[in-house]
């Protein structure tokens, strides 16, 4: 349950620009990224800390026209929502991992009457994409087909509950008073009703502790960002002092895209519901460009009007970001030192905006 929900929750965790210092908060960890690089580091309940690197191919680099404007928007994000998912597996990996391997001790404990300790497992082993861990995965990890059902349950809820139940409530409200009808009106109800279930969900799942832990190493992964956007140490008393609320978070990104989508759907003439339904899944590519446009300029200018279209989302991360511990905080610490090694290697050049 806990990975379904971070799965559902996962853009508003995670920041989108591929040219800067990023990162996204996975179940008892964080993960970052530089532009050639990304790690993630995890925490256990022992206090042990599982780390794992890998290089990153920036497809803007390759491919000329993914760079370009609101092409780049969807492309970035499609490649950071598959990234953050892949940290996302691993997190839930490292979690299950651990539970196996205090029932087999407490197993065997009775069982013999003494303690053993388990083998340390390798990095390579944790990641779900390696070779050497065929074994342990077959009865410990989250599997494809696990992995694959939650992806297309989260799609699917999030089409149900941002597009399909506004847009039939909308729908209701105009046979209940014509006046409600207007294409402006409606649309003005549609997105006030898309609003309302977004902020109750995010609301709601925040009620739970686990997902308020999510939330804390959110505000962890923040703090550290923004310690390194402006050359301080990555140490912990240097990171605890910046502020979990940043203009790029995924949250931001939503707020947004809600917002943005309003206008959007009163220039489309459709009158009838499944035609309407159609286009506003059609446009999703179109909104999430300009969005992502939209917070791209704002972080730059933080005194320009577009910066205003992006204060909401800002507010709403006093829900989506938790000040964290000092142990968070080092989780996230962690895992940028490693990106940054990473991306020190592979030679290549953070642009700091």
């Amino acid at each position: 349950m806990r990975f379904l929900v971070a799965v559902q929750l996962l853009p508003s965790l995670e920041s989108g620009e591929e040219t800067l210092v990023g990162g996204q908060a996975v179940l008892e960890g964080v993960m970052m990224r530089s532009p050639h690089a990304w790690a993630i580091a995890c925490r256990k309940p022992s206090g042990e800390v599982v780390t794992l690197s890998q290089p990153l191919e920036r497809p803007s680099e390759k491919h000329k026209w993914m760079a370009w404007p609101i092409v780049r928007g969807v492309m970035t994000l499609g490649y950071a929502m598959s990234l953050g998912y892949r940290a996302l597996r691993f997190s839930a990996n490292v979690a299950i991992e651990d539970v196996m391997q205090s029932e087999n001790s407490t197993t065997a404990h009775v069982e013999t009457a003494a303690s053993a300790v388990p083998p340390k497992r390798s990095e390579a082993e944790l990641s779900p994409e390696s070779s050497q861990s065929q074994t342990r995965e077959k009865a410990a990890t989250i599997s494809g087909w696990l992995a694959a059902g939650n992806v297309i349950l989260s799609l699917a809820f999030f089409i149900f509950m941002y597009k399909y139940l506004p847009l039939l409530a909308a729908t209701e409200l105009r046979k209940f008073n014509p006046a409600f009808g207007g294409q402006i009106v409606f649309n003005l109800i549609d997105g006030a009703v898309r609003l309302i279930l977004f902020l109750l969900f995010i609301w709601g799942v925040s009620l739970f502790p686990d997902i308020r832990r999510v939330y804390e190493y959110h505000g962890a992964e923040h703090k550290t960002v923004f310690a390194f956007e402006n050359g301080d140490p990555l140490e912990t008393a240097a990171v605890q002092k910046y502020s979990t609320f940043h203009p790029r978070c995924g949250t931001s990104f939503l707020m947004t895209v809600m917002l943005i989508s309003i206008g959007f759907y009163m220039l489309i003439p459709f009158t009838t519901f499944w035609a309407r339904f159609a286009s506003r899944i059609a446009l999703l590519p179109v909104i999430a460009g300009v969005s992502y446009e939209i917070i791209r300029f704002a972080a730059k200018h933080r005194g320009s009007l577009f910066a205003l279209m992006t204060a909401p989302g800002l507010w709403l991360q006093r829900i989506t970001t938790q000040p964290p511990s000092d142990e968070q905080a080092q989780c996230a610490i962690v895992a940028l030192d490693h990106a940054m090694a990473l991306e020190k290697d592979n030679g290549g050049e953070l642009v700091i905006a």
